[in-house]
């Protein structure tokens, strides 16, 4: 039986999404392709399909034709990997601001581990499809048209492996950074029930401060207002914090970036543990990746940030710059700072002493502020791919600041 899936149809649905006529038409486009897909399995004709990769795709990655199931095989340097609703991936989330750039590029330099940047269509898909089923009206249509819910759920998990698996270069364990699918993590846990989360915690303050002053755009987020930024992100933390306790702590790791800056290798011990992966000591040495292993966007506002070893410049920028209106309120406006173990009305708040080593790469940093200005420059779009070249890493002489002397601390 044939099914038809109306892109402009589809377009008209995401109208109240906020993206470009673009970005709606890919997505539908995506979508069809997948539905039909669906179809065609739970009416048990599987198509035969070649797919071939984008001249564009990443050198020794090409895909070939999945197996029968959800399955898609990826075929990297040394190996095929095939994926399927069951791979263990790492989903990275918070509010935007609160260490998930520094957390997936950490996660990145592990040999297993390939994140990548933002896919930015996933947030965009979830949040659709939960549009549809928040509306009795547009589940009755649904139906009425025989897409039962485990059809669009099914497709909706098709289009969500293939576009994690194929971001990037493949690897044993496939890890996902796009902040607010974390809204969704009891349904992702369902899709994918091998998938692990990650929330990332930041102190709302600073994290407020960082959007405001670094202009990141966030839906509902007036950046004219500290009090109301505050009060945003103090519902977001709110419904990503049910939904990690909801998901349970097998399941959804808490995990603090004061902490995570402070005391890297204690945090990503209990990190990697927790995701089941071995340790290797190259989690603490992203910046020497960049550009190798671990490719950045400039569209994401912390890539200028995350090129440096760990230090300690962003922990506490909020101090002195909020309004007193809004500091002496802030135990009413986020109530959600006492929630995650911060005290609101601590002004400077007490974070917790460094571990040495991470003390003496921000006293390096601070010393060379000029280099290091100079190679964030040095890092530019590239116009074919939209991501940071990489041929300037190996160029570039910063190769003599070393912060590796982490034994003694």
């Amino acid at each position: 039986m044939p099914i038809s899936f109306s892109v402009a149809g589809c377009r008209r649905t995401t109208g109240a999404i906020a993206m470009s006529s673009a970005l709606k038409k890919t997505i539908c486009g995506l979508l069809a392709c997948t539905f039909v897909l669906a179809f065609n399995q739970y009416t048990h004709t599987p198509p035969a399909i070649a797919i071939t990769p984008k001249a564009a795709a990443p050198q020794n990655l090409s895909t070939v034709a999945p197996p029968p199931g959800d399955t898609i095989s990826v075929v990297g340097a040394d190996r095929v990997f095939t994926y399927g609703r069951d791979v263990p991936i790492i989903f990275i989330g918070g509010v935007p601001r609160s260490g998930t750039t520094l957390m997936r590029v950490m996660l990145d330099a592990h040999p297993d581990i390939r994140c990548g940047e933002e896919s930015r269509v996933l947030p965009r898909l979830v949040g659709m499809r939960n549009q549809w089923y928040a509306s009795p009206r547009e589940v009755w249509r649904l139906e009425a048209a025989g897409l039962r819910r485990d059809v669009i759920d099914d497709a909706v998990a098709a289009f969500i492996l293939k576009v994690i698996a194929q971001h990037g270069e493949p690897a044993p364990r496939l890890c996902n950074k796009d902040p607010f699918m974390m809204k969704s993590a009891t349904y992702l846990a369902d899709m994918f029930p091998g998938a692990k989360f990650l929330l990332m915690v930041r102190d709302g303050r600073a994290t407020v401060h960082s959007v405001i002053t670094r202009g990141v755009t966030i839906s509902g987020f007036d950046l004219r207002s500290y009090r109301q930024c505050m009060a945003r992100w103090n519902l977001a933390m709110l419904a990503m914090h049910r939904q990690c306790e909801e998901v349970g702590p097998t399941r959804c790791m808490h995990v603090y970036y004061e902490q995570l800056v402070l005391h890297p290798e204690t945090e990503l011990r209990k990190i990697l543990k927790f995701l089941d992966v071995p340790w290797h000591d190259s989690v603490l040495h992203h910046d020497e990746l960049i550009g190798k292993k671990i490719s950045l966007s400039n569209v994401e506002r912390s890539s200028d940030q995350v090129i440096k070893p760990v230090n300690l410049d962003a922990l506490s920028n909020w101090v002195g710059k909020m309004p007193p209106d809004v500091i002496r309120d802030m135990p009413v406006i986020a109530p959600m700072l006492q929630v995650l173990h911060y005290d609101p009305l601590a002004n400077p708040p007490n974070y917790g002493q460094p571990d040495n080593w991470v003390r003496r790469n921000t006293e390096e940093i601070e010393q060379h502020k000029a280099t290091w200005a100079k190679k964030a420059s040095l890092y530019v779009k590239n116009p074919n791919t939209g991501r940071i070249k990489s041929h300037k890493l190996s160029q570039d002489n910063t190769k003599s600041f070393k912060f590796r002397n982490i034994q003694g601390s």
